[in-house]
């Protein structure tokens, strides 16, 4: 009987650490760990690594490779000695909303930075972020920000810092890695040309820094101190794509605290409206991807406005008619695509027939489907094939998200078995890394039946949809004042 070998993947997301350890022939999880992560937009990285090591308490016995992804954009500033100068500046931050859009006009438009990174920044970019702190140490905001801007020596991502602390022989700020799925996330890497565009970094902070070097999709980059090759790792849509196997047709739809939508491509695209993010995967190809800001929380939101738990917001929603032209537009915490980082929810339709509770629940689904729909159809603008829609996340187990996504994505609909997608593909990659092989290994992908599809009038709910959304655009690029 073969011995197995063991690989371990990590999921460092905005809420907690999440580790599987997995077979490395077949994928099968055998052991897992989780831990929180703290509350907020800007967080001590320190945290990550006290949940790491939460999460993996009893776990490695026997781990021979390890690979980290991590939530993607955020900033990590250290100085010369491989210090945090600064809490990271998260992804879902949109303090540098301002700064995006400074950084825009100064490369000359869109499609100026479309033909550089293949994205055009929004807030949620590292680029950003950095603008954002050279502002604020520049009009004498707080000391913690003004000596970070003076001290910082390199910036990296957070699955950067994770890999570089997994490290046992790590210094200072030497041989800090990254990889192409998580650098393309930066707004100064081109998925085009495989380079850095350090002249971006300049423009965005005012002078250079280091950076990490960009590692092959099955290099092994390290050392752990418990004996263990580290993999490259990536970033967390990357990581997913990896863990599903994403095929030519498959678009995967996420439903988490973001949304998101991405699919496998052979060629980089550059989108200059902005919706298209240009990224790149971890396997050498490239991951186009559209990222809203609000997800499965619109429903959560909803069901306790409405003083119902999860399960009966569900039923409430399934056992609707429709929504009766009640049109809820889904932008709770702004919103990232469209690119509305001031924007606010926002209900239309309201009266005494559709202000009923199974009225607003359904409502709640169908705006937060037409948002991810707007962003499926942007990938086939791109010239991808949506042939299915594997539907992911916390989000996709609601029934009723099951039930009215083919029509409203316009696609048949695949759930895949709930499993931590991130922590998989980062588990797959460290098995590739092992194997030395020049592809990852084949892992079956376990896929669940959803629920029966609902016939609705999809072309009037997204009609309806986008007219409220063009009509009050103006309204909600306004700062809310609260």
């Amino acid at each position: 009987m073969t011995e197995l070998r063991l690989v371990a993947g990590v999921d460092c997301s905005t809420q907690a650490t999440k580790v599987v350890v997995c077979d490395a022939e077949t994928g099968a999880v055998l052991r897992e760990g989780r831990a929180p992560h703290p509350d907020g937009t800007q967080v001590d990285p320190e945290a990550w690594w006290q949940a790491w090591q939460i999460a993996s308490d009893g776990l490695l016995d026997g781990v021979e490779a390890v690979a980290i992804g991590g939530q993607q954009h955020g900033m990590v500033l250290l100085d010369d000695s491989g210090e945090v100068v600064h809490p990271a500046v998260l992804w879902n931050d949109t303090s540098s909303a301002d700064a995006t859009t400074e950084l825009i006009a100064e490369l000359g438009g869109p499609e100026a930075w479309a033909e550089a990174i293949g994205s055009v920044p929004v807030p949620s970019f590292t680029v950003t972020k950095l603008r954002w702190l050279r502002d604020e140490a520049a009009r004498g905001a707080a000391e913690v920000r003004r000596d970070a801007a003076r001290r910082a020596a390199a910036v990296v991502l957070p699955h950067d810092w994770m890999t570089h602390r997994l490290a046992a022989d790590r210094h200072g700020i030497e041989g800090i890695t990254t990889d192409r799925g998580d650098a393309s996330g930066t707004g100064w890497w081109s998925p085009t040309t495989n380079d850095y565009r350090t002249d971006l970094v300049e423009l965005a902070f005012g002078r250079q820094l280091a950076l990490p070097r960009v590692a092959g999709p099955a290099e092994i980059v390290g050392q752990t101190s418990f004996g263990a090759a580290i993999a490259a790792g990536t970033g967390d849509n990357a990581a997913a794509a990896l863990g599903l196997d994403l095929q030519p047709g498959d678009v995967a739809v996420s439903l988490g605290t973001s949304g998101t939508a991405f699919a496998r491509s052979t060629h980089p695209t550059a989108d200059p409206t902005g919706l298209v993010a240009g990224f790149a995967d971890a396997t050498g190809e490239y991951l186009p991807l559209v990222c809203t800001l609000n997800a499965a929380r619109v429903m959560s939101a909803t069901a306790q406005m409405l003083g119902l738990e999860l399960s009966a917001f569900d039923e409430a929603a399934l056992t609707s008619p429709g929504s009766d032209g009640l049109v809820l537009l889904p932008f709770l915490d702004g919103e990232r695509t469209p690119d509305l980082p001031h924007s606010t929810g926002l209900i239309y339709g309201l009266t005494r027939a559709t202000m009923q509770p199974a009225t607003m629940a359904r409502a709640a689904v169908e705006g937060l489907l037409c948002g991810l729909a707007d962003a499926v159809d942007a990938l086939r603008d791109q010239g991808l094939p949506v042939q299915r829609v594997l539907l992911l996340g916390g989000g996709a187990r609601s029934r009723a998200v099951q039930a009215l996504a083919p029509a409203l994505l316009g696609a048949e609909v695949v759930l895949p078995e709930p499993a931590e997608y991130v922590a998989l593909g980062a588990a797959r990659q460290a098995a590739w890394a092992l194997s030395g092989a020049a592809t990852p290994p084949t892992w079956q992908i376990p896929v669940g039946k959803p629920e029966p599809a609902i016939t609705v009038d999809a072309t009037t709910i997204r009609a309806n949809y986008e007219q409220v959304l063009n009509n009050t655009r103006p309204l909600l690029a306004q700062p809310y004042n609260q």
